[in-house]
């Protein structure tokens, strides 16, 4: 429970009812982000303290709310966060994750972690909406992957890769590395990984066909620049580095960057216009891109094994804290089994 910006604690809280059109699900693995960060410190606007975070995770449904027959209980599930309210302009054209009725629980908006209670708890009561059946093969913390995978799919897709492309993916987090295998998995011709630590990279090195820290290496693998380059870092180097690394009239899409305070600066407008390049902005998922990342998982086509460094019970969860903000032992997801 984040009882102000910087102040959490364990303690129990009433088990939700499920209300209409939702279920209760009884977390069985729940990890974090960087998004956690500013949420903990306060800095999303969207969050109310006290707040229950938590928005990367899977779990069984325990109960079922009025009007929901889609699911019933026991069945496994990964959850996507945006809920759009499913009647604006943007939803009704499937971008859930631009609903124009942002943080209006009464139209049906929830942004869950965010906006409503989240996942690092036992229990959480989630929209209907926001449920994909796990594939059998998966385990509750490859199930915990679901939003992310749909997230790291949407950006590939919206740089519209063509088969025997050659793609640059820059930012040795999560995103960065199922980013990587997503290109591969859709026929890339070879996939290139650019990070900064080192230790995160050399659990990453099989994900790619080359993973390095030098952008040097970068220029030498595609002299001429990628085809599509997909930037996951969230700062503001990384996406001039993006749009430096690209080829002429090639794409690249801005995707980590999800907060405010980063400004891009240091680029001749010269370089994209005489370049004719396509810059694109990727927003989280529109419903039902998770679904398909599920699947990719469940293939082999993506390993999410190497990106879950540490794993604690929610007891311990100033420590899973800790490992997670500090890096230690180059964490890359810490996850969490309430």
């Amino acid at each position: 429970m984040l009882r102000a910006p910087g102040e959490f604690a364990l303690c129990d809280v009433p088990t939700p009812e499920p209300l209409l059109g939702q279920v209760l699900l009884r977390v069985r693995a729940s990890t974090m982000c960087g998004t956690d960060q500013k949420i903990f410190a306060g800095q999303f606007p969207g969050t109310l303290f006290p707040h229950i975070p938590g928005h990367e995770f899977a779990g069984d449904v325990a109960k079922v709310g009025p009007g929901v027959d889609e699911v019933r209980e026991g069945d496994r599930v990964g959850v996507e966060v945006h809920v759009g309210c499913g009647r604006c302009a943007r939803c009704l054209e499937g971008l859930y994750q631009l609903c124009v009725n942002y943080g209006r629980i009464d139209k049906g908006h929830a942004h869950i972690g965010f906006s409503v209670p989240g996942a690092l708890a036992e229990y959480v009561a989630v929209s209907v909406k926001a449920l994909h059946r796990l594939p059998d093969a998966l385990s509750w913390d490859e199930g915990a992957f679901c939003d992310n995978v749909g997230i790291a799919l949407y950006a590939i897709e919206r740089g519209r890769l063509v088969a025997g492309e050659r793609v640059i993916i820059i930012g040795g987090g999560a995103f960065g590395a199922l980013a990587a295998q997503v290109a591969r998995a859709l026929s890339a011709a070879r996939v290139v990984l650019l990070g900064t630590r080192s230790e995160r990279l050399e659990r990453l090195r099989n994900l790619a066909d080359l993973v390095t820290a030098n952008e040097q290496d970068v220029r030498d693998a595609f002299p001429g620049g990628a085809d599509l380059v997909v930037e996951f870092a969230g700062t503001a180097e990384a996406a001039r580095q993006a749009i430096q690394l690209a080829r002429r009239g090639g794409r690249v899409v801005l995707a980590g960057a999800t907060g405010p305070g980063r400004e891009l600066s240091g680029i001749d407008l010269s370089t994209i216009v005489r370049g004719h390049l396509d810059i694109l902005g990727s927003l989280a998922n529109p419903r039902g891109i998770s679904a398909r990342g599920l699947e990719l998982i469940a293939r082999g086509a993506v390993d999410v094994k190497p990106l879950i460094t540490h794993c604690f019970g929610l007891s311990e969860f100033e420590q899973a804290w800790a490992t997670f903000v500090e890096r230690r032992d180059g964490a890359i997801r810490v996850m969490v089994h309430p």
